[in-house]
């Protein structure tokens, strides 16, 4: 009984052992190598721009403004989101806000009626307004941060 009881151990202590050995031979020939992870977490920070998450930034307030036309004023209301890409983009966009909605005011401001009406001139506007967005951030931060400007609400009364 004891010699039987001591190959049963001695096989046991042996199987396991060449199982350790299978599992760090798998786990050392699978794991990413050191080089592989400092280029991962490289990669993370210069990310390309459409990898990066999107972040929207809701403005607030809508815009409301009057705009001149042919026949008659016009009231004009329009909701605004930014689209920006990764968060570092998003915190200095709402760092920003106070700046972003002066600007757009004053873009919204320099619209007609007869722009307004078309969907080809609500497009042009919001394109100028992005346009307008990118540049007054690329001279504050070095970075055009925002990628789209979203109207998400658009009333002319």
């Amino acid at each position: 009984m004891a010699g039987n009881r001591k190959k049963t151990i001695i096989i046991s202590l042996v199987i396991l052992l060449v199982s350790v050995v299978i599992g760090g031979g798998i786990w050392f020939f699978t794991a990413p190598s050191a080089e592989a992870k400092a280029a991962e977490v490289g990669s993370t920070s210069t990310q390309s721009p459409l990898k990066m998450s999107a972040y929207y930034i809701v403005l607030p307030e809508p815009f409301i403004f009057n705009v001149s036309g042919k026949e008659r004023d016009r009231v004009v209301q329009i909701k605004v989101q930014l689209m920006v890409r990764g968060e570092q983009n998003e915190a200095l966009a709402k760092k920003h806000v106070p700046l972003v909605e002066s600007v757009l005011l004053q873009t919204f401001a320099a619209a007609t009626v007869e722009q307004l009406r078309q969907p080809q001139g609500r497009e042009q506007l919001r394109q100028q307004a992005l346009t307008t967005v990118q540049a007054t951030m690329n001279k504050m931060t070095n970075m055009p941060v925002v990628e789209r400007v979203l109207f998400t609400g658009f009333v002319m009364q």
